[in-house]
Parts: C-alpha cells; sequence; structure tokens
C-alpha cells in the first residue's frame, strides 16, 4: 500500500476565532501538499520524493511556519531548520539556523545524499548550499506581515512564542510517506519560535526527535513544543517501542503523545507511517493541521 500523511502543526486552534476564509485557506494548502505527495508515490516515485514534494509546498504558503511563512527571532530575522530521513538505509540530513534557503528540506536531502554529514548548521550550510548549485534567496524573502505583528507583541511581552496571535499553535509542517517499494521516509521543516534567541534549534532538525524513519518499524514528523520533544526523542522512541515490543504504531504514538509528553509538560502532535503503509495522527492539543492520503481510498484534511 502507498500512502502518505502530512501535517501543518497543533496547538490551541480556536474555533471562536478561525474563520471560514482562513479555514478555507489551510485546508486548500494542504489538499495541494497531500494531493502532490501522492501524486509522486502513485506515478511509482519514492517516499523521499514525495515527502519532499509535500513540504516544499507548505514551505511555500506563508500560511505555515517554514519557509516563506517562518517566524521570526529576536533579532527580527527568520532562522529556518529541516531535516529529512530515509527510513531504507537509515540516512539523514538536517539543516538549522539557515537564513536564505528558499526551501529548507531541499537543502536537508543534499546534506543526506550529497555530504558526508547529517547535521549542517547556519553560515556553514549556506556555503554548502552554493557550492550545490543552490540560489540563495534575501531575508525579505521570508518577510511576512503577519509574523513580524507576532515579532513586536512577544518582544513587548519579553516572552518567545511559537503561538500565532490569533490561532495558537506550533505551525512547523511535515510528512511521512510509504512508496511502492515499501520504503518510508520522514520529513520535517520549521521556522522555530518567535522571538527565539541565542541560535535556539528545535526538535525539526533533530533525527530522532522530531524526525525519524526507519523500514523495519515506522517513519514520524512531529510538531509541537520542541524542548520537549527532543527531551523525550519522541519521533525515534515511537519507533523503538514498534520494532521492539511489537506494539501498533498508532498506539506507541498514542502512548508517546499523551502520556510521555504530558508527564514532562510537552504538547503538539505526530503523524506516523508504519511499514505496512498504516497511517496515524496524534495530538494532544485542540487541535492539527494534518492529511491522510492512501491507496484503499483513504483521502482526509482535518484540523480539530
Amino acid at each position: 500500500m502507498i500512502s502518505i500523511a502530512i501535517h501543518g502543526g497543533a496547538g490551541v486552534i480556536s474555533r471562536a476565532q478561525m474563520t471560514a476564509e482562513n479555514e478555507r485557506a489551510y485546508r486548500a494548502d494542504l489538499e495541494r501538499a497531500l494531493d502532490a505527495g501522492y501524486a509522486v508515490l502513485e506515478s511509482g516515485g519514492t517516499s523521499l520524493d514525495a515527502t519532499v514534494t509535500a513540504v516544499r509546498i507548505l514551505e511555500d504558503s506563508p500560511l505555515f511556519n517554514a519557509g516563506l511563512g517562518a517566524v521570526f527571532n529576536h533579532e527580527g530575522i527568520n532562522e529556518l531548520d529541516a531535516a529529512i530521513m530515509d527510513g531504507a538505509t537509515r540516512k539523514a540530513g538536517a539543516v538549522a539556523g539557515v537564513r536564505h534557503i528558499k526551501n529548507p528540506i531541499e537543502l536537508a536531502r543534499m546534506v543526506m545524499e550529497r555530504s558526508p554529514h547529517v547535521l549542517l548548521s547556519g553560515a556553514g550550510a549556506e556555503e554548502f548550499a552554493l557550492e550545490q548549485g543552490v540560489k540563495l534567496v534575501p531575508g525579505s524573502y521570508f518577510y511576512t506581515e503577519r509574523r513580524w505583528k507576532q515579532l513586536e507583541e512577544a518582544r513587548r511581552d519579553d516572552k518567545m512564542a511559537s503561538a500565532d496571535e490569533d490561532i495558537g499553535f506550533f505551525s512547523t509542517v511535515g510528512a511521512v510517506a510509504r512508496d511502492r517499494q515499501g520504503n518510508l521516509a520522514a520529513a520535517t521543516s520549521t521556522g522555530g519560535m518567535t522571538n527565539k534567541r541565542w541560535g535556539r534549534i528545535g526538535d525539526s532538525p533533530i533525527i530522532g526527535a522530531g524526525t525519524y524513519a526507519d523500514n523495519a518499524s515506522c517513519a514520524v514528523s512531529a510538531t509541537g513544543s520542541g524542548e520537549y520533544f527532543m527531551r523525550a526523542v519522541v519521533a525515534h522512541e515511537i519507533c523503538a517501542r514498534v520494532r521492539l515490543t511489537g506494539v501498533s504504531a498508532a498506539d506507541a504514538a498514542k502512548d508517546v503523545v499523551h502520556k510521555l509528553l504530558v508527564e514532562i509538560g510537552g504538547d503538539g502532535g505526530v503523524i506516523v507511517v508504519d511499514k505496512n503503509g498504516e497511517l496515524s495522527m496524534d495530538f494532544n492539543t485542540e487541535g492539527m493541521f494534518r492529511g491522510a492520503r492512501d491507496s484503499r481510498g483513504r483521502r482526509e484534511i482535518a484540523i480539530y
């Protein structure tokens, strides 16, 4: 079975504050990403290609905290993180703190496939990008008025926040997929936290925390309070439980998200695909922007 799931963030998504216009816009971009990723799988493409295709579309949307819609750090700069992992080989690539990469998920894949490393950061990652022929974009490319207002508000309150001013959620994006060959992949991309300082990096580019894939168990992409996802090593924890205990990926995800994370104060959600292509999407918040599609006919977009 071929299958793909995507997410666009989890958190306190108030029904009262989610206008019909906003909901239509979010659903439209989620549908575009989901269907584009599935089309790759349907045509015989790899799970890696499918996840990158889906995440790239979400990075190009101003609605999500990744790529174009990324939040600003304390200095008013967009710093982007992304990671990808191949379940067939357990090879992985990630970038952190890049400022001029239009689609960080594509650079993360280049790190995996064209370098001996897993994680590159900052100026070094961008130097690598230039060597690979990637065209850098000016910092102004990532500017959106909504994100700038969020930064101003956070500065006034002297706090870090990953919540939108009107609908509070962790709007990291991600995708997981299984292709016709039975190979799994996971990909995640984020702009981090509004008003973040000191080069803060969250769980998204940390292999095992926000992103993990292993054909023997499952593939996971996470969204939420990054510090807690790192402390619980959430993505790897879910896959390890599947591999070592035989529990289903859905049950492992549910237990980790609703028990392990909650016990240490973390909130957010995960999307998971197991080795058979079964999809699960679990979260301990009011909602999570998400979508799932498989070759058995499932196709859904959901928020709450």
